[in-house]
């Protein structure tokens, strides 16, 4: 199913996000259950499946992140988990010295803290620029349709999934 055909709006990577609300709400009130309860049961169904790959159109097609992988996935692009365990090379001494400060503080070295606080700090200013950068992918994708501008966006989504990883690990010894 195209999510964008059941919104009625052009595959696109940047949507205004007010504008597939109201698409969305406008919708969902043409297909609520309620309105058919007095139709036959292949009628309410059907109506029932409607609504519901509807909400999951909206629920993919709002968050920019899932709209892109979406996006890609449904020109052929594999969007899985690739690239999720391989360090970005620009990454691989930061990544080296988080695991050491990680292996520190795992020995109950304390003073490794305030280092995996700067680079949770550092993950988090890295996940922040990626997403101005997808922004801009996306921008020039919408202008300029073409497949290199996808695979970059695809490659910063893997890069961004990575940052993530490193984030949520930094956050969950932290938290300890």
């Amino acid at each position: 199913m195209d999510y964008y055909r059941v919104l009625g709006i052009d595959p696109k990577l940047q949507l205004n996000l007010n504008e597939l609300q109201q698409l969305f709400y406008g919708r969902s009130r043409e297909l609520h259950p309620d309105r058919f309860a007095r139709a036959e049961a292949s009628v309410r169904d059907a109506a029932l499946q409607e609504s519901s790959t509807l909400n999951d159109a909206y629920r993919t097609l709002r968050d920019p992140l899932q709209r892109a992988e979406y996006f890609l996935k449904h020109r052929g692009f594999d969007i899985g988990e690739q690239g999720t365990k391989e360090v970005p090379p620009e990454l691989l001494e930061e990544v080296f010295e988080l695991n050491m400060a990680l292996e520190e503080l795992k020995d109950g070295d304390e003073s490794a803290r305030p280092q995996l606080a700067t680079a949770r700090d550092h993950f988090a200013a890295l996940l922040a620029q990626s997403d101005i950068e997808l922004e801009h992918l996306f921008a020039a994708h919408d202008a300029t349709p073409g497949e290199d501008t996808l695979k970059q966006i695809r490659g910063l989504l893997n890069r961004r999934r990575y940052i993530q990883n490193l984030l949520r690990d930094v956050n969950g010894y932290l938290s300890n």
